[in-house]
């Protein structure tokens, strides 16, 4: 059975995860097949030109009219047109890939995993740095126990599109819109891979801090407030006893995308950077100094679907494979996913770095989704 798919938003993530439905039947062709069929968004003539782009065969400005058209929903928009849309998919049991995070509200979050509980529909939050094969060979040493008792974790996510304070202002911008500022945007994807290769956090530390506090309109009126932080700091105790340090921002001079993690055990440890994202860097107790091992042999994760040992792949592959895992997912084949309740724990551990910002104080996190 071929499967309709709808798309909400046609921008960055729009683009991506086109381009992963249209590469999946030459890399992965026993993936369920799928129908680019619904591109919705509010500018006609954008949508549009996307579509073609995009290979989309409808358009629509209507999400309701997407939603009873398609069997699987994209949740690509803004955080805060993630709840509504994904719901009613739930609903009729439509299939949802939503973007992270999970929305752009605790209260609304909530509501969407009720909606997937309830649901025969199968729900995914979008964490793709979870399908970068050189943090699943990662997350194979720690879970072998290869680096001992983990003890320190360090994770940053930096970048500095945002640098110049003459950068247009943006929906992130909008704590209303977005709910939440660096915290959310890039913090959750350090969250939750922190969550995924150590395990659940107990208690967070914060600090959160706006250095450019208005941007110019896009329109060119004048400038708008920015209400959501450049800057996030936090640290963290793992419910192991292992001890984490996280930060992220858009105001980062020099850092591209400087999305690393740095995990510290009793016997060895291990690095990554995704600006090198073919390599990750292996410590053993037993050797003085990192190893650098490159990820793209055949019996490496995802090695033999690419191209031979030595010729690397890109940042949008990570997004190839979260698409074909949710499409597994959907044919009853596989289940490795990020669920909404996964989701709801860590826009909680995102949701506390705020609070303890503003309160000062730590504050224990809630983990059950």
């Amino acid at each position: 059975m071929t499967l309709r798919v709808g798309f909400i938003g046609y921008g960055f993530m729009g683009q991506a995860h086109a381009n992963a439905l249209a590469r999946l039947p030459m890399f992965f062709p026993e993936a369920p097949d799928t129908d680019r069929h619904v591109l919705c968004g509010r500018n006609e003539k954008r949508v549009a030109s996307a579509a073609e782009r995009f290979g989309f065969t409808h358009t629509t400005d209507d999400w309701e009219t997407l939603v009873d058209q398609v069997d699987v929903l994209y949740n690509l928009g803004p955080n805060d047109l993630h709840a509504e849309p994904t719901i009613a998919a739930l609903e009729a049991d439509v299939h949802v890939l939503c973007e992270k995070p999970l929305a752009a509200s605790i209260g609304n979050a909530e509501r969407m995993v009720a909606a997937a509980r309830e649901s025969d529909a199968v729900a995914a939050c979008a964490f793709n740095y979870r399908y970068v094969p050189a943090l699943r060979l990662a997350k194979d040493l720690v879970d072998q126990g290869a680096l001992g008792e983990i003890r320190h974790v360090r994770g940053k996510y930096l970048v500095d599109w945002q640098v110049d304070p003459a950068h247009p202002w943006v929906w992130r911008n909008d704590v209303e819109r977005a709910g939440y500022g660096q915290v959310g945007d890039v913090g959750s994807h350090t969250i939750d891979l922190a969550r995924w290769l150590v395990g659940n956090i107990t208690r967070v530390s914060g600090r959160l801090e706006t250095f450019v506090d208005e941007r110019p309109a896009p329109d060119g009126s004048g400038k708008r407030p920015v209400t959501t932080d450049d800057v996030y700091l936090a640290t963290a105790s793992f419910e192991s006893g292992a001890v984490g340090v996280f930060e992220g921002s858009s105001v980062a001079s020099g850092h591209k995308a400087t999305n690393a993690i740095e995990i510290i055990g009793s016997e060895g440890a291990i690095r990554f950077d995704l600006e090198r994202l073919n390599e990750l860097e292996v410590y053993d107790a037993d050797r003085r100094g990192y190893e650098r091992i490159i990820i793209t042999d055949d019996d490496d994760p995802y090695g033999d679907r690419w191209w031979p040992a030595g010729h690397t792949i890109g940042w949008e592959h990570t997004v190839v494979h979260e698409n074909y895992e949710f499409l597994r997912a959907i044919a009853g084949e596989g289940d490795d996913i990020v669920s909404f309740g996964e989701a709801l724990t860590v826009q909680r551990i995102v949701d506390a770095i705020v609070r303890s910002d503003d309160q000062g104080r730590q504050i224990a996190v809630e983990t059950d989704g």
